[in-house]
């Protein structure tokens, strides 16, 4: 089968995506499949780095420079020399954020017929946007915290009036978030007026709507989920570190972080964590994987957090190390599974397409 791994995208968690491109390519079985790593620049340049060899790809090469001058030139080079090969494909599209994980590609790949690991068009574009998650949650009738959105003309128009309204709703302290962001980019804790008011200039930097939420003293609990029409829940997982705000550094460059799985958290409230999951995940109509993440407060109840709808899959990724521990299933064989959920969706799909 051909495979095609695209990576790297315009979003501010290009680097990340490359981590998880260098794992993903690493694992891929080379004898069984026909891999095409597909790099995306910053500046939204394809790139298609050939038939990968049983060798590999180091990392200084992941990252090639496009002979090409605009978007458009160098996507349909792609187009008509990889995309267009016959045979069996499927795509894993391990693009982080947005251009990437909020449904474009997705819906590119849906043009042009191939099948795709992870959420579809809708679900990706809804879990991304974290305002919209928070209002489908809410419908499903899952527990979240109290939360606001602002958008960067209400800040231009009413500076002040915004900030009374969020202290008024007791939220602080709390988090200030881009409404389309992962990997804590872009996020503020703020316990004070001014610091609301730092975090919410500084969120505005990567998006022009925001989510201002009440901080949930407690733990972070973490669960991955994967399957179509029967989701399946892992084990609850925790990440063990010693600091008040789990931002980028510490989730990509603290020597010191370690996982807990499964999670160390009454097997009532594990049970209750794993059900949830579920129910958020079909409330977004998620399909292939998605990692739900919620905090277990400190009064004992669960709240939801976020849907993540393309989690990391590095050697430091919580989302394949669930899988792991819940059922033995390999990194390798993970991988494999989800392409084989992406083939299943497709023929769902084109089944139902074709009855008149």
């Amino acid at each position: 089968m051909i495979v095609y791994v695209l990576y790297g995208g315009q979003s501010p968690e290009h680097e990340v995506s490359l981590k998880t491109a260098s794992t993903v390519l690493k694992a891929l079985n080379t004898q069984k499949h026909q891999v095409y790593p597909i790099y995306i620049s910053r500046e939204g340049l394809w790139t298609g780095l050939g038939l990968l060899s049983e060798e590999g790809i180091s990392t200084a090469h992941l990252t090639p420079e496009s002979q090409h001058a605009d978007s458009a030139s160098s996507l349909g080079e792609v187009l008509t020399t990889l995309f267009s090969l016959p045979g069996e494909k499927v795509a894993l599209p391990l693009l982080h954020g947005a251009n990437g994980e909020d449904g474009t590609v997705q819906g590119l790949l849906e043009l042009l017929g191939i099948p795709y690991v992870g959420n579809g068009v809708l679900s990706a574009a809804m879990t991304l946007d974290k305002d919209v998650t928070h209002r489908l949650a809410g419908l499903a009738g899952i527990r979240q915290t109290a939360y606001e959105i602002v958008t960067r003309r209400g800040w231009e128009e009413d500076r002040q009036g915004i900030l009374n309204r969020l202290e008024d709703r007791g939220l602080l302290p709390g988090y200030v978030k881009p409404a389309t962001l992962g990997s804590s980019i872009g996020i503020s804790r703020c316990e004070d007026r001014a610091a609301l008011e730092a975090g919410i200039e500084e969120a505005l930097r990567y998006d022009a709507k925001l989510v201002i939420e009440r901080e949930v003293p407690g733990r972070e609990i973490q669960v991955a989920v994967m399957g179509n029409d029967r989701p399946l829940a892992s084990l609850p997982g925790e990440f063990l570190h010693g600091v008040k705000f789990f931002d980028f550094r510490a989730k990509y460059a603290d020597p010191t972080l370690r996982m807990s799985i499964p999670a160390d958290i009454p097997p009532a409230a594990a049970q209750e964590i794993r059900e949830s999951a579920i129910r958020a995940y079909e409330a977004l109509c998620c399909s292939g994987l998605a990692r739900v993440d919620f905090f277990l407060g400190e009064d004992g109840l669960i709240y939801l957090n976020e849907i993540n709808a393309l989690p990391g899959f590095t050697g430091t990724s919580m989302y394949p190390v669930m899988w792991e521990r819940t059922n033995g299933t390999s990194y390798a064989a993970l991988i494999e599974k989800l392409m084989d959920y992406a083939l299943e969706r497709s023929h769902t799909r084109a089944s139902v397409s074709s009855v008149r």
